[in-house]
């Protein structure tokens, strides 16, 4: 991820928007379709897939391509996707949402972990939340899945924070730089509630934002 130090002046002068727009924000999962409230390992495991993409060298329009295309061809679960095998995951699956390069590499990582969520939490990741005891074992157990970075573990639990008791990992500096610049105290939320998971967000898409209209 690319930080930066600034908000651009159109940001600043033109776009800034207010704390209580930030605080309704449309969570990623729920552009995607994904229920996180009703607390089934069928939206668990479409939120790791999503995440899993989302957190890779790809832009987010092709993240959100990509995982639309695993839905179109009913890869929606760790046994669907692992008996589609690696030629399918790279065409026609990778290649509809966008994928030009990495998509070797992409299908490798996908076909692993969902092999190792199916052999060892039996293709549910509440089992996985189940056998932490903490929300730095949560964090762990995660990263321990292949091609899982920080980054991605932050993207799978940060809309999880409501739902998951031991969700709760800490906010991307670059969310917490983005509240400083707008005048924000995230300390002042509860980091478990829906407004906490919908204010992050909201702040992730603010730079993103704030990237492209500097690149533009």
């Amino acid at each position: 991820m690319t930080n930066t130090h600034h908000l651009p002046a159109e940001i600043e002068l033109r776009e800034r928007p207010h704390r209580h727009q930030l605080e309704k924000s449309q969570l990623y999962s729920e552009e995607l379709g994904i229920d996180l409230s009703l607390r089934r390992d069928r939206e668990y495991f479409r939120w790791f897939l999503a995440s899993i993409l989302f957190g890779g060298r790809i832009s987010e329009a092709i993240a959100r391509n990509t995982y639309r295309a695993f839905v179109r061809h009913g890869l929606t679960t760790p046994r669907k996707i692992f008996n589609a095998g690696w030629d399918f995951l790279v065409f026609p699956v990778l290649r509809e949402g966008g994928y030009v390069r990495y998509d070797g590499k992409k299908s490798d990582q996908v076909l692993r972990d969902c092999g190792m969520l199916l052999d060892e939490y039996g293709g549910k990741l509440s089992r996985l939340e189940a056998s932490a005891r903490t929300n730095g074992e949560v964090e762990q157990r995660l990263l321990a899945f292949f091609g899982v970075g920080p980054v991605t573990a932050n993207i799978f639990l940060r809309e999880l924070r409501p739902h998951w008791p031991l969700a709760d990992p800490e906010p991307l500096p670059v969310v917490a730089k983005m509240a400083h610049q707008l005048g924000i105290d995230l300390g002042r939320y509860d980091r478990k509630s829906l407004t906490f998971a919908r204010l992050e967000a909201g702040l992730i898409r603010l730079r993103h934002t704030a990237v492209k209209s500097r690149h533009a």
